[in-house]
Order: C-alpha cells, then structure tokens, then sequence
C-alpha cells in the first residue's frame, strides 16, 4: 500500500507541475496584446476496484457501497478563457481591437496557409500593403489591402472599411474591407505562438464576416485589446497550486518513512 501512495501522490505532483507552467505561461503574457489565459483541467485516474457496490454479503443483503482505491491523476487538457480583454486607447490609426468574437485573418508568407489573431496591432509594409506589426514576419491580412505611399491619413470604420486620403483631395478614397473570423468553437484554436492561432477540426471551419454581422464584432480604431490574465487570480492559483504540491510531496515522505520502518522491521 506504501509503494502505490509514493506512484498516487508523484501523478499529483507531475499534473500539479503542469499546472504550474500553464500559470506561469499566463503571467509571462500578462502584457501580450490580445493574448488569451489557459486553464489547467483534471481528471482522476482509473480505479482499483476491490469490492464492486451492490455485492450480497454474508446475510444476502445488497452492499450500498465498493471499495474503490484511487491511482492518481493526470492533466486532461487545457482550456483557453476567450473572454474580451481591456481596451487600451493609443490613438495609432493601424491600431485595432475587436469588440466581440472575431478574429482578423493574415496569410502566412511561407505556406501560404489562413492562420487569426486577435492582436490589432497592425502596419504597412514597404509596398504599403496592410501586415501584422512583427519584426519577425510580413503577414498580409485577408483580403489583402494596400495604402498609396502619398496617403495623408488612414480610416478604419467600426465595419471594416479602409479608407485613405491624399493630398489635395477632401474626398476619403476606399482601399477595401476588412473582414473576421468566427467560430462555432474557439477554443478547439490550435495556438502557434506569436499570437496566431490555425482552424482544426476541434474548432470547425471559420465563418467570414464583415464586422458588426453576426458575433463578428465590431472594430475600434485607435485602441489594442490587452490580455485578459487576471494577475490576482493567478496569484491565487499560484499558492494553492503550491501548497498541493506541498501536501503531495508529504505523502512521499510519509509513505518513504513507512517503507522504511517495514523494511527494518523485517531484517530484525
């Protein structure tokens, strides 16, 4: 019984070290711009049953209850928290944060695949053509839009519509539309890093929207939406996390101890 405890409480500890990382990823992108918190979840391993419920027993009468011994637990999955983020205003005219569910959608260069985002934080390349602000790759936004280099100032409408205007000319000229992502299931996303997520089948097919058109969201110029870590509540699940893996190495050290007085109990 002694050995099985040391193999139950080392599953908490591996599971409870997963969680601790889980958290710890939560807080290093406490700053990221529209990242989304994971959640660590749970479940019981299988069980030693040694006496099923319902057994007769010596007066044929029917045990209300078994005897079930437990073997531990194991990490089941983790589950992103897409709730909206803050908005922070930085009066930027490619800045952008979604109001609702959507996502915007950039091309990846190399393969060409559709990946989504919900970093507003965009730019224009040496073509003038509208990217996602990153030093590391040009990604192009799906549709593609492109800027005049003599353009004076940039319009993005809460549905989506860019617009320019140039030099002697009041009139706002259309360089296109925007359009989202949404889906049946967000959190079946496959994350990819650097703020990009790809489809799966968990997620189901994207639906493309223009802002504003059913759950797509409608967008905001001149803001970022912030991560929606909660630091506080991080914390918390920091130091209970902590002291559960606190408790499970005490029962490794218990069962340790007991193994060891059976051990030199039988040398006598």
């Amino acid at each position: 019984m002694s050995v099985q405890s040391l193999y139950t409480a080392a599953t908490g500890m591996e599971s409870l070290q997963t969680k601790l990382n889980v958290i710890a990823n939560n807080m290093a992108n406490v700053n990221t711009t529209g990242f989304k918190s994971d959640r660590a979840n749970f479940e019981d391993l299988f069980y030693r049953n040694e006496k099923m419920p319902g057994a007769q027993d010596a007066a044929s009468n029917f045990t209300p209850t078994g005897t079930h011994i437990g073997l531990g637990v194991r990490m089941q999955s983790t589950q992103t928290n897409f709730i909206q983020g803050a908005f922070q205003e930085t009066g930027q005219q490619l800045d952008l944060a979604i109001e609702g569910n959507g996502f915007i959608q950039v091309t990846d260069p190399v393969t060409s695949q559709t990946l989504y985002t919900r970093a507003g934080n965009l730019s224009l390349n040496s073509q003038g053509q509208l990217v996602i602000g990153s030093a590391q790759t040009g990604r192009l936004t799906v549709p593609p839009i492109q800027i005049p280099q003599d353009a004076t100032g940039i319009t993005i409408s809460a549905d989506g519509k860019v617009a320019y205007q140039q030099p002697g000319n009041t009139q706002l000229q259309q360089a296109g539309q925007l359009q989202l992502a949404i889906f049946q299931n967000p959190a079946g996303l496959l994350k990819l890093g650097e703020n990009l997520y790809s489809d799966t089948i968990a997620s189901g097919n994207p639906i493309q929207q223009n802002p504003g058109v059913q759950g797509a969201g409608s967008l905001r110029q001149g803001f970022l939406e912030l991560s929606n870590v909660e630091p506080v509540r991080e914390l918390i699940d920091l130091i209970t996390t902590q002291r559960s893996f606190e408790m499970n190495s005490q029962v490794i050290e218990a069962g340790n101890n007991i193994l060891q007085t059976i051990t030199n109990l039988a040398r006598r």
